[in-house]
């Protein structure tokens, strides 16, 4: 079954333009020019990923992310003509993956498009070689086959970056992980002076999924300056 990709812009050339970029690739490809199609889509359709433009003539981007995450983790990202900090913030509270500021190049977003299918399948898959072991921290349990999380028994929804955020610290149990490090083996990519504020906004949506409180932490410790440690 082909991967299936939702596409929301109301500029219809970009729409159109990334639509073939996309399908070019071999994805199934669903496009939609304003927020009201792209919400019917998301509630009556399977995707894998998402790609939404936050400034929509009706249904802002915001609150189709907001309609995703109630019931699916599959990644999303983010397309604004505004390189704002404060949108920034606010997508990856909300749970977006990633980010793109317009104008963008098509590759480029066919590249950010396939690492996050990569790291959706990697971690989603059960069909492992070999059985991993099941990571039990204080009643916080992580089953890598099933890319499954549970805190005292009640499974957590998390979303790819939110799984590899707190597997990745989990599997370093003990050691403080630099914040470069951390960025560096979830994103892929090089750690740059925005990087700080992306994993402290998915590590404090994940302390309010996990809850965990960040003044009297349970699992996630901020050890300030450097990073961050599951003990």
């Amino acid at each position: 079954m082909k991967t299936r990709i939702l596409v929301v812009d109301d500029e219809k050339t970009i729409t159109d333009l990334v639509g073939i970029y996309l399908r070019n690739e071999g994805y199934e490809v669903q496009l939609a020019y304003n927020g009201a199609d792209a919400a019917q889509a998301i509630l009556t359709q399977e995707f894998d990923l998402a790609i939404l433009d936050i400034m929509l003539p009706d249904i802002d981007g915001f609150e189709l992310l907001r309609t995703i995450r109630t019931d699916y983790t599959y990644p999303v990202i983010m397309l604004t003509a505004r390189d704002s900090q404060s949108d920034k913030i606010e997508g990856l509270s909300l749970g977006a993956d990633d980010y793109v500021v317009k104008p963008f190049r098509p590759l480029e977003l066919v590249a950010r498009v396939k690492a996050q299918l990569r790291r959706y399948t990697s971690y989603g898959s059960r069909d492992q070689a070999e059985e991993q072991q099941l990571i039990s921290i204080n009643g916080l349990v992580i089953n890598p086959d099933a890319r499954s999380v549970t805190v005292d028994e009640k499974p957590v929804r998390c979303t790819p970056i939110e799984y590899s955020i707190l597997l990745y610290l989990a599997e370093n149990r003990g050691r403080v992980v630099p914040v470069e490090d951390l960025f560096r083996a979830v994103w892929n990519e090089e750690f740059m002076a925005s990087s700080n504020n992306t994993v402290m906004v998915h590590i404090r949506h994940l302390r309010e999924k996990i809850g965990d409180d960040a003044q009297n932490p349970r699992f996630i410790k901020n050890i300030w300056g450097v990073g961050y440690t599951i003990e």
